[in-house]
């Protein structure tokens, strides 16, 4: 299989670390890409030219961290990330969706923040900020598992990405649950091993 990867992407991250938990990892060749640039080879397996992009051993091209995580924990026999139906799997996929959208809210405050400044601007910005801070509060609430699961892993991602993207602006303050559990987790050797730098 062959994974177009970019090292500081948490998206990428995320299907990196599940490849680690579900034992698929080795059968994963990483191809460096910027997709800022819309390489080609990218464009021609992703029309989003967005990574991570995965493509499998018969030649189907995934994209989208939960399509390809959802696709290398089935690899696996399935139920090693993802749990089966029931409430357990409700809860990993909420918490899933709420890490996937503070990525995506602090990306697009991000992008905001490199354009020239005026009004509008500041709005996405400050609102993207809001709703970052909005999920924060909400996992700072969450109950999440000291084990691998596509919610923890997600969650995980999310803040790691917040420390390395936004290292000037404290998410632990007023959340000492979250920070607690981000310290342990953290430390797990497939989140060391994928960190970005």
């Amino acid at each position: 299989m062959k994974l177009y990867y970019s090292p500081t992407s948490p998206f990428v991250r995320k299907a990196v670390v599940v490849a680690m938990a579900c034992g698929v990892e080795a059968r994963i060749t990483r191809v460096p890409t910027n997709p800022w640039l819309n390489p080609a080879d990218l464009v021609q397996d992703n029309p989003l030219s967005k990574v991570p992009c995965l493509v499998t051993d018969d030649g189907m091209a995934l994209f989208g961290s939960a399509v390809i995580c959802e696709y290398l924990d089935h690899l696996d026999g399935g139920g090693t990330v993802y749990p089966p139906a029931g409430p357990g799997r409700w809860r990993v996929l909420r918490q899933q969706a709420i890490g996937d959208g503070l990525i995506d809210a602090g990306i697009v405050r991000r992008m905001e923040q490199s354009r020239p400044e005026d009004e509008a601007r500041a709005t996405v910005i400050e609102r993207q900020a809001g709703l970052v801070a909005n999920a924060l509060d909400v996992l700072e609430a969450e109950t999440l598992a000291q084990h691998l699961d596509i919610g923890t892993i997600t969650v995980a991602c999310a803040l790691g990405w917040l420390d390395f993207r936004y290292a000037a602006e404290p998410w632990r303050t007023g959340r000492p649950r979250l920070a607690a559990w981000y310290e342990t987790f953290a430390q797990r050797p497939e989140l060391t091993a994928t960190a970005p730098v």
